[in-house]
């Protein structure tokens, strides 16, 4: 497969994504411009997560295969470094832009980071292992990845319209990302290191499932807080 083929290979599931967040946003939907920023932005993020992840390799030394240190593997040096880079765009830069002006706003900037982020490591996983790794990650890591911005993005949401509970949402948001993405690695992890795939990869998917069950009923959550309902039918 040529290059062209793996590149539209690596981007097609996170443009799929994107559009089916598109056009969940029934109500009010966001600047086209503004989402590709958003996405660019979790380009960025992956940046943001190589200068975090420099000290924290340096200082928290694991053990490959030990089920302890695995756990502190997939959750403190890869989905905590790498929601906390996600969330510093959706939080700082996304979060008090005026568009940004109904709770369903919070999933639409989390999802479009999130895919600018696993859309770029995509790209470097399928250039490096190809065609079958591309097919693997397309209902695996993308959608995982969806699910972590789409949680993350709920809880912002409801944060930028509260006032007594904004800190807490917002912490939230991190925390319940982190914990999504790191269950989902945990997993992973120990069944490449054991070399044991049967059943141990299974709480992998097992994850990724009640992250995307809990996904569609964020999104349904928010459709139906819009302050916009009622100008979408009075069209």
């Amino acid at each position: 497969m040529g290059l062209l083929e793996l590149f539209a290979l690596a981007l097609a599931p996170g443009a799929a994504i994107i559009l089916y967040i598109y056009l969940k946003d029934k109500h009010e939907r966001e600047p086209v411009s503004l989402l590709f920023i958003s996405f660019i932005y979790g380009i960025f993020s992956t940046m943001v997560t190589l200068v975090i992840s420099w000290p924290v390799n340096a200082f928290l030394v694991l053990q490959d295969g030990d089920v302890v240190h695995e756990f502190y593997a997939a959750f403190f040096k890869v989905a905590l470094v790498e929601e906390f880079a996600k969330f510093l765009f959706v939080r700082f830069i996304l979060f008090p832009n005026k568009n940004f002006n109904e709770p369903f706003d919070g999933i639409v900037y989390a999802v479009m980071v999130s895919m600018g982020f696993a859309s770029l490591e995509n790209v470097l996983y399928v250039f490096e292992y190809g065609f079958a790794t591309g097919i693997a990650r397309m209902f695996t890591a993308v959608p995982a990845h969806a699910t972590f911005g789409i949680l993350m993005g709920f809880f912002l949401g409801k944060a930028r319209f509260s006032y007594n509970k904004k800190n807490l949402y917002t912490l939230t948001a991190l925390v319940t990302a982190t914990f999504f993405h790191g269950a989902y690695d945990y997993f992973w992890f120990i069944a490449e290191a054991k070399g044991v795939w049967a059943g141990i990869w299974i709480g992998a998917i097992i994850s990724l499932l009640v992250a995307l069950i809990l996904s569609r009923k964020a999104i349904r959550l928010h459709q139906k807080a819009s302050p916009f309902i009622k100008v979408t039918e009075e069209r």
